[in-house]
């Protein structure tokens, strides 16, 4: 997961999800735009006391505490944090150094709702090889040789969110190939890392960015999201229930994996309605967020990055797709989302495996966040 793609309106538009990319903006100019973006969202945000967010205390602070040192690693760059990260290294009491070192704030949204939507999204496990055969022959590939990167944010600072991805034919930079045509026809200039065995769960991985693969000869790889090829990410759940191919009731990642799995010949149709393509690389560690540190279960978030600078604490309450009881907790905003997008909005880590797939898949809930503002 790195800093601001994909998903898509959760597991109706999605496979649901998230799906990460690091941004190029420098680090200097990153502090700047982060701060910046608390005066903006100012209006959308209300002071409120600790004792007014429910289930505040009875959560396991020491815990969130040690995920915000995790994590401070990569946001004290940022200045907003920098003091606040420092009071960490020497903290062990997560109640006493959130309620004295911060301020909370309800977020609205711009009809003063305190209610936004909570979607999930988790590390899958694909099974691989190194080498292409009748089983695993779905490449898993590393960014194009060929891609064009155009980064315009060292000059035009208010065009921060914008970044052009294409490839030059004849003198023109044009748009680098959708899913369905590096699918058909592989460029040259795509190199493999391994192939699956399953070509819905590497659609999977493309939508949650990040991932582990097995190999035959017993190695479990991690792969993370590297690239991708600049179309837009659209979720499949709405074409699919527009289809017929499933019922509303069938309308969740869980149920769409088992239609394209029993129905393969409908497998290219469908999920090519996404033309967005992820590329990945070889990583040390596993699912790693936009802030640059590796995701804890449970407790980080992918957030619109425009409304809540990474490295924030952010406590949510929401509740759990399965059983519907309250999660009320104090996670850490540590990666983003293409369609995490809003003043109420996050992405919920779940963590890895088929445990976390059933949790991630169904997600789809209301919710309040508050986010923890570092006194000055």
């Amino acid at each position: 997961m790195k800093s601001l793609i994909f998903i898509s309106l959760t597991t109706i538009v999605l496979f649901s999800g998230c799906a990460t990319k690091k941004e190029t903006i420098p680090q200097e100019q990153k502090s700047e735009i982060e701060n910046n973006i608390i005066k903006d969202n100012a209006k959308n945000m209300q002071a409120v006391g600790f004792h007014e967010i429910e289930g505040f205390y009875s959560d396991d602070l020491t815990h969130a505490l040690d995920v915000f040192k995790k994590d401070c690693k990569k946001s004290k760059r940022n200045e907003l944090f920098k003091e606040v990260c420092q009071k960490a290294e020497y903290e062990t009491d997560g109640r006493k150094f959130f309620t004295i070192n911060f301020q909370p704030y309800k977020l609205l949204d711009n009809n003063s709702s305190d209610e936004g939507t909570i979607t999930g999204y988790y590390e899958p496990l694909l099974y691989g090889s190194l080498q292409k055969n009748k089983r695993y022959k779905y490449p898993v590939y590393k960014t194009p040789k060929d891609m064009m990167i155009v980064d315009f944010v060292s000059a035009y600072p208010e065009l921060k969110t914008y970044k052009l991805r294409g490839k030059l034919v004849g003198n023109k930079v044009v748009p680098y190939d959708s899913r369905a045509q590096i699918e058909s026809n592989p460029s040259k200039n795509l190199e493999v890392i391994a192939y699956v065995d399953n070509k819905v769960d590497l659609f999977l991985l493309h939508v949650q960015g990040s991932g582990k693969i097995l190999l035959d000869n017993g190695e479990l790889i991690n792969v993370g999201y590297a690239e991708q090829n600049g179309r837009k990410f659209k979720g499949i759940g709405t074409y699919m229930l527009n289809k017929g191919y499933i019922s509303k009731d069938e309308l969740s990642a869980q149920g769409m994996k088992k239609y394209l799995d029993k129905n393969p010949a409908k497998a290219d149709e469908v999920l090519n309605q996404n033309e967005s393509y992820v590329f990945f690389h070889k990583s040390e560690q596993g699912a790693t967020g936009s802030l640059g540190t590796q995701l804890t279960a449970k407790r980080n978030l992918a957030v619109d990055r425009s409304v809540i600078p990474l490295g924030m604490p952010v406590f949510l309450s929401t509740k759990n797709p399965i059983d519907k009881k309250p999660i009320n907790q104090l996670m850490v905003a540590a990666d983003v989302g293409g369609a995490i997008k809003g003043d109420i909005r996050a992405d919920f880590f779940w963590g890895y495996g088929e445990d976390a797939f059933a949790y991630a898949g169904r997600m789809k809930e209301k919710g309040k966040m508050y986010v923890l503002m570092p006194k000055k």
